[in-house]
């Protein structure tokens, strides 16, 4: 029979570490997709799940069990999602690189319009991807949250342990931040 995360939690808790074991086993796959939103190289996504389960092991006593394990774990995982943003933000080179000849093909023919069939909609995801690794920390976590993933504000308040208010004045920051990376590109492209 198998036993629920709160059993594995209390076991894990009275010093049975290895019963932290299953609990990796059933939320990696889940983790490791948040982790995928939020980077795109495979090794920083590997990072930011080890980072997520050290913290998770680390704090396993803070959980109350007041909402599921899952819950919990996800909070966790969006945190440290946030961090490695914050952390790349701070390591990365000032200078923007040009788009690719793709992009700004995709970009000239489709900039106004709202089409996305076969070769343009990868050029489309490439451009939101280069985009999104414009933004600010802040601004790239509420966008992916809010547009990408299509979670409600109560849902990323919760997440992200915000008020309800202050997710929706960060999410009309990230759009104007976004709009004006956009003209960036665009204006670049033109000059």
């Amino acid at each position: 029979m198998e036993r629920t995360d709160g059993e594995l939690i209390a076991a894990v808790l009275k010093g049975d570490t290895g019963q932290f074991e299953p609990l990796v086993k059933k939320y990696l796959p889940r983790v490791f997709a948040t982790a995928r939103r939020y980077a795109r190289r495979e090794s920083e996504v590997e990072d930011i799940v080890q980072e997520v389960w050290l913290r998770a092991y680390r704090k396993l006593k803070t959980y109350r069990g007041e909402a599921p394990f899952e819950h919990w774990l996800m909070r966790l995982a969006v945190h440290a999602c946030y961090d490695a943003l914050r952390a790349h933000q701070r390591n990365r080179e000032s200078t923007f690189t040009e788009l690719s000849e793709e992009e700004g093909d995709w970009l000239e023919r489709h900039g106004g319009e709202a089409e996305t069939g076969g070769e343009t909609a990868a050029a489309a995801k490439a451009l939101v991807g280069r985009l999104l690794e414009m933004l600010s920390p802040p601004a790239r976590l509420i966008i992916t949250l809010l547009e990408i993933e299509e979670r409600s504000v109560k849902e990323i308040s919760e997440l992200t342990g915000w008020s309800e208010t202050l997710v929706k004045v960060r999410a009309f920051r990230a759009r104007a931040e976004m709009r004006k990376c956009l003209a960036r590109i665009t204006r670049n492209k033109y000059l």
